[in-house]
């Protein structure tokens, strides 16, 4: 059998270039971790001029493998091939709210949609809970949320949704934001803003949200929830439980237009960060649980990061697809990622 996936536009010239290379890594990410087909033969071909992923598999794709397909974070659309006429596969991805959750907020720095998606799909297809994604609320946490990109892709996937962001005014941007497009899309909810005191100081601000996609889920308790802190990511420790979230995705500094917060004030060296935060980081994640960071090598070596993440006790994912992910995304940034998971 063999099958075609069409690529999704993308507003980032730069991105749209790499996504089909960086989709054939996804595929097979897939096919290692919950799919009964594995694709095989994996390759970019042009068809009536438009660039399309193509692979095969020995038996035709069930239901369920279809369903996991539909959430390739640049899945536009399936077709079986059949000689040379294509037969469209209808997609069925996770997306309990309307994509311009995502899309709407545009600002510099912004990870683009589309890998956002991707690094939670490896992420989550590295857990324990790979062949729960489809129906399992789970906990993200980036702890360096920024505006909440990762948090909003979870919020679509049905999970819940935890971020840690040091910069107040990312805070009240979000805040804004998910109060807005809550309201304008009439999706039952509530919002807050909190100070969180230790000892009768203020230690942090806490955004706090329920919100469910109809009145009816609203009534009967199926919320999802949303936990922001306005604080420092390597503070985390002291913010949450141990154990309190599935997996953890974040983008780390890239050195460039991005920075983090250290004992020295702001830092634009994300490996000083990451050996700061990472082992508080590793107690908030359940066993079975796995951590996927993103980074810029050219200021984050890939063994560096490495070294970080079993020095912190993790297992980091080695297989052949996980080391394809590397991709240009401007002048002094090529981007990488890692996946490990905690025994």
């Amino acid at each position: 059998m063999r099958y075609a996936l069409l690529i999704a536009p993308s507003s980032n010239r730069v991105y749209a270039g790499e996504a089909p290379r960086l989709t054939e890594a996804e595929l097979a990410v897939f096919g290692e971790a919950v799919l009964g087909a594995r694709p095989r033969n994996l390759g970019v071909e042009q068809l009536g001029g438009v660039p399309y992923v193509v692979f095969e598999v020995d038996s035709p794709l069930t239901d369920r493998d279809i369903a996991y397909l539909s959430n390739v974070s640049t899945a536009y659309a399936l077709f079986a091939r059949e000689g040379d006429l294509l037969r469209p596969v209808p997609l069925t991805p996770l997306a309990r709210y309307d994509d311009d959750l995502l899309t709407i907020l545009k600002y510099p720095g912004k990870t683009n949609e589309q890998f956002t998606q991707l690094l939670l799909n490896v992420t989550v297809l590295a857990s324990r809970w790979a062949d729960q994604m489809l129906e399992r609320r789970l906990v993200v946490l980036d702890p360096l949320c920024g505006r909440g990109t990762t948090l909003n892709q979870a919020l679509r996937y049905g999970y819940d949704a935890i971020g840690i962001e040091i910069d107040g005014g990312h805070v009240d941007a979000y805040s804004a934001f998910l109060r807005t497009w809550l309201r304008r899309k009439r999706i039952k909810h509530t919002v807050e803003l909190n100070p969180v005191r230790h000892h009768g100081k203020r230690v942090a601000r806490r955004l706090t949200a329920e919100l469910a996609p109809t009145k009816e889920a609203y009534r009967e308790k199926d919320l999802q929830h949303v936990t922001v802190f306005h604080a420092d990511a390597v503070a985390s420790r002291q913010l949450l439980r141990p154990g309190c979230c599935d997996v953890i995705v974040t983008d780390a500094p890239y050195g460039v237009a991005h920075g983090s917060r250290a004992a020295t004030g702001l830092s634009r060296r994300p490996l000083e960060l990451l050996a700061a935060a990472v082992p508080g980081w590793v107690e908030l994640l359940r066993h079975g649980g796995a951590l996927g960071v993103s980074f810029n090598v050219h200021v984050a070596d890939r063994a560096e990061v490495a070294d970080l993440l079993t020095a912190a006790g993790l297992e980091l994912v080695t297989t052949p697809a996980y080391q394809r992910f590397a991709h240009w995304v401007d002048q002094g940034i090529t981007r990488d990622l890692l996946v490990a998971t905690k025994p």
